[in-house]
């Protein structure tokens, strides 16, 4: 594979409008595009890579393409070049014995990972171009004659919610008596708001996504005609060298408009038990996952209830580390955490079920996972959360957005919060 370093200041634009045509230039040419940026957000262990793959057919040789677990493996041990590519939430049926009958209007494969044909790695002062196709050269041409506006088209795109408010509270009030029954301690449940016959330019609507709401797990994807335009503020699973990092969200609130307004949420957040209770069951959840693939007495919580500000919520965000057994590898570990306790509840097969029973709609790649592996094995994935899917062949557009359900939780509080980390996105489609 050629490659070719240049720096930013050889750019004939700045590198963040050059980066939007690589995205524009990658769309216009390729059925595989794949994304990362950590929008240069510090972050306990790091965030995403800056890197965006392309590939003009993501159809066919298993040498390039994967589509089920082991194909994965073998294309993670094969490969030499970095796998980009995503999970979604009903791999879970793979996984345990489960099942799910609920629609899927958007249609994205349970599992694709693909070896791009050219990517490009952003760091710091300079880009690399990698590149088995074409000169690394004729490629920064390529992108830097590519057209890109940056104003945002107006349009009247309203999403409308799957199910009613009222809906919505007596659902939450039906898992809170399986909670009293003991069936579960804790359940993330979520709603969906769509639109139909929805035309937008995924490109454009990403970038406006990342201005209103930067995050430290952002990405854009592409496969065929899908899209996924992703705002997460989540890590999922992160394995480098030998240590498996989980960094699981639980606890939300707004942003204050003030100085004085900001710190006093911050403590509030700080301060809740209920919060802080539903943090430290989904910690023990992932403790669990991990030590079936982690060396025995490695597993322990490095960071208790940590705040983490972002554009319009303070995160209170858990760290669990773990290194990983030798007797197991990448994928299986994946496969030990996926889905995501965040996302789910504990326990986790039974809160599963009950996400089936009294959800409406399929998640696809909502509370999945958009990730990539390296060449030397390590691997980074977020939690799809804050998210735009779009099939632009049916023109269905939907997000999803939810909350965990504990024994203390007030219905319309929780529904509020919905809507809060609905916000971004609400604006991004809707306001203008």
């Amino acid at each position: 594979m050629l490659q070719l370093s240049i720096s930013y200041q050889q750019l004939p634009v700045p590198i963040e409008e050059w980066k939007q045509k690589a995205i524009v230039w990658a769309n216009q040419h390729h059925e595989a595009v794949a994304y990362y940026s950590s929008n240069n957000i510090d972050y306990r262990h790091g965030a995403f890579k800056n890197l965006l793959g392309v590939r003009k057919c993501c159809q066919g040789s298993n040498s390039v393409i994967a589509s089920t677990w082991q194909e994965l493996k073998n294309l993670q041990e094969s490969t030499v070049t970095p796998l980009l590519g995503f999970l979604t939430y009903d791999l879970k049926n793979s996984l345990e014995n489960l099942t799910s009958q609920h629609p899927d209007n958007i249609g994205f494969p349970e599992l694709a990972f693909f070896a791009p044909e050219a990517y490009i790695h952003f760091e710091e002062e300079t880009l690399t171009v990698y590149s088995e196709v074409d000169s690394p050269d004729s490629i920064i041409q390529a992108i830097s004659s590519t057209t890109f506006s940056s104003s945002f088209p107006k349009n009247s795109l309203k999403t409308v919610a799957r199910i009613s408010r009222e809906e919505y509270i007596q659902s939450v009030q039906k898992l809170q008596q399986h909670i009293v029954e003991g069936d579960v301690y804790e359940i993330n449940f979520c709603q969906e708001f769509y639109a139909e016959q929805a035309s937008l330019d995924p490109v454009q609507v990403y970038f406006k996504l990342n201005e209103i709401s930067p995050t430290p797990f952002s990405g854009f994807l592409k496969w065929h005609d899908k899209y996924l335009l992703c705002a997460s503020p989540e890590r999922f699973l992160k394995k480098e060298n030998d240590l498996l990092i989980s960094q699981p969200i639980k606890g939300t609130i707004r942003r204050g408009s003030t100085p004085e307004e900001d710190l006093a949420n911050k403590a509030t957040l700080a301060s809740s038990e209920k919060e802080r209770a539903e943090n430290m069951m989904i910690v023990d959840l992932v403790r669990n996952d991990l030590n079936r693939v982690a060396a025995i007495g490695t597993v322990k919580v490095e960071e208790f209830f940590g705040l983490y500000g972002f554009q319009h919520v303070w995160q209170m965000i858990s760290t669990i580390t773990g290194k990983l057994s030798p007797e197991a590898d990448a994928v299986q570990a994946l496969q030990a955490a996926f889905p995501m306790g965040s996302m789910t509840g504990a326990p986790k097969i039974k809160a599963l079920e009950l996400i089936e029973k009294y959800e409406k709609t399929k998640r696809g790649l909502y509370s999945g996972s958009f990730g990539y592996f390296l060449p030397n094995g390590d691997f980074d994935f977020n939690v799809v959360i804050r998210s735009i899917q779009y099939n632009a062949a049916t023109r269905y557009l939907n997000y999803e957005v939810g909350s965990a359900i504990t024994y203390d939780s007030v219905p319309e509080q929780e529904y509020e919060e919905c809507l809060l980390k609905a916000f971004a996105i609400k604006s991004v489609l809707e306001k203008h």
